[in-house]
């Protein structure tokens, strides 16, 4: 007998509409990537919600900007991973978990990687600013925790892709407006970070099912020799 010990990451009811969600939202990766590489400058699009500056909110909303920007942090982050990781396992997700660390990691390291490759900078040459990495990190984690969540209250298509979908936005709105708040970025780079997350984190849930279930039939075929 072959079959899952855990549930999949990625529900095989949303996965054509998350991997076109996906690939679009890579075309929007690119296209800002493209449209930005090289700028210090903020954009029109950036200039008409916000000129960015180190004092873009006072008090006490600034303080929720540095709780949230905090979040984006080595620390802050490695609390969130901690917690996430901890409560799959209570839950016994191990797919889940193994989701929240390498969702995480993959967002992050995709903009440091894009960030070095589009150039674009703000308040000073050293400052590389698209994609917005703490907005990926959040997004990207807000979707490793409603993914398996979908999966695991039975939702259906629709109501599992708006769950998804709705994590994904309120994690992005809230760490993409402290961000720009504080100055840390422009608007564009924000959705850049939101998008990054969005087209990296279902490959990454799709990518760990796939090699989940070829080990659950490894150990199923290796198991049958065993007995014969």
């Amino acid at each position: 007998m072959t079959g899952r010990p855990a549930p999949a990451v990625l529900p095989p009811s949303l996965r054509p509409r998350l991997g076109l969600i996906a690939a679009l939202a890579a075309l929007v990766v690119f296209a800002l990537g493209v449209l930005y590489a090289g700028h210090s400058e903020p954009g029109r699009v950036d200039r008409w919600i916000i000129r960015p500056t180190a004092d873009s909110v006072p008090p006490p909303w600034r303080h929720v900007a540095l709780a949230l920007d905090f979040l984006g942090e080595p620390a802050g982050s490695a609390m969130l991973i901690v917690a996430g990781v901890a409560a799959c396992l209570l839950l016994r997700r191990p797919r889940a978990a193994v989701l929240v660390v390498a969702g995480a990691g993959m967002a992050v390291g995709t903009t440091t990687l894009l960030k070095h490759l589009v150039g674009r900078t703000i308040h000073g040459d050293g400052n590389l600013s698209y994609p917005s990495g703490h907005t990926a990190f959040l997004t990207a984690l807000a979707l490793a925790v409603a993914l398996p969540t979908t999966g695991r209250l039975g939702l259906g298509r629709t109501a599992g892709t708006s769950l998804v979908l709705a994590a994904a936005l309120v994690a992005g709105a809230a760490m993409g407006w402290a961000q720009v708040a504080l100055g840390a970025h422009y608007p564009t780079d924000v959705l850049g970070g939101w998008c990054t997350a969005l087209a990296v984190i279902p490959a990454t849930a799709w990518l760990i099912d796939r090699m989940a279930d070829r080990l659950v039939d490894r150990m199923a075929d290796a198991g049958r020799l065993e007995r014969r």
